[in-house]
């Protein structure tokens, strides 16, 4: 046989997709795998085409299989035509990672925490109605138990959390900022989305009831919003004895109606 006659393989048609690009196989092969967000990671990081499939359908995909009704509301039941702000990524990132703290003008640490991964996160709308001052009540907000980061032996404990916004654009707290006329931060960005942010404590607009809600000193927490809607903060946790933990609100230990968990 000569070297004409050997068997080519055919080269793919251009309207075929390869099975590694063909949207309904990788799909299957994430939901196989529960949705593992560190696989998706590194199948985004491989070429431009499988990033630009991570960015349209596979975080969307991990956000609604790990959180679906946190998604529901934040959607109005409509995930696959909703826009979010800053993108799915961005909502998985916030999800499934702890952003860690650095000194801020109001919030003073003596050692910076780095951000990492976590295994496991509560997001609630009834911890995010504490973080919601009275005239901006009607705001839907999301907020997690706060990331827990001991500082030695002289310190309280770092208490780090996070949580987005229902439609920030239309908030309350959006039109309260504005109207304040409360400048963005110069030196802090989101850092999950790497937009400006407001200092909620800058504009006065933490009440009360979220020192009570994380276990915190009143006046010992700060937390940002950006303008797309996430909230990011930091704060000290006070110390339980053992009548607090004995005698503790059942439904703080709870999962309750508007709870989602997500993890790893």
């Amino acid at each position: 046989m000569s070297a004409n006659q050997r068997l080519r393989p055919n080269p793919p048609s251009q309207g075929s997709d390869s099975g590694i690009l063909n949207e309904r196989i990788l799909v299957l092969v994430f939901e196989s795998m529960n949705w593992d967000i560190h696989t998706i990671c590194l199948a985004a990081s491989v070429n431009r085409k499988l990033r630009a499939v991570a960015k349209r359908l596979l975080w969307r995909e991990l956000c609604v299989y790990r959180a679906p009704r946190m998604v529901a509301a934040l959607t109005n039941g409509a995930p696959s035509s909703s826009r979010m702000g800053g993108g799915w990524h961005t909502l998985a990132k916030l999800m499934f990672f702890c952003c860690g703290c650095e000194s801020t003008r109001h919030f003073r640490v003596g050692n910076s925490s780095p951000g990492h991964f976590v295994k496991a996160s509560r997001f609630s709308k009834t911890s995010g109605r504490s973080f919601l001052a009275r005239e901006c009540r009607g705001d839907l907000l999301f907020v997690s138990d706060p990331c827990e980061h001991p500082m030695g032996n002289r310190e309280d404990d770092l208490g780090i959390y996070r949580g987005v916004f229902q439609g920030f654009m239309r908030s309350r707290t959006r039109a309260c900022l504005i109207r304040r006329q409360v400048e963005l931060e110069e030196r802090v960005r989101c850092p999950y989305c790497g937009s400006r942010v407001w200092s909620m404590k800058t504009a006065r607009l933490i009440p009360r009831s979220a020192a009570r809600r994380l276990g915190s000193r009143d006046g010992g927490l700060e937390y940002f919003v950006c303008v797309n809607g996430h909230l990011h903060g930091a704060c000290w946790l006070v110390p339980l004895s053992d009548d607090d933990e004995e005698n503790g609100d059942d439904n703080e230990n709870g999962r309750s109606d508007d709870d989602d968990h997500g993890g790893y």
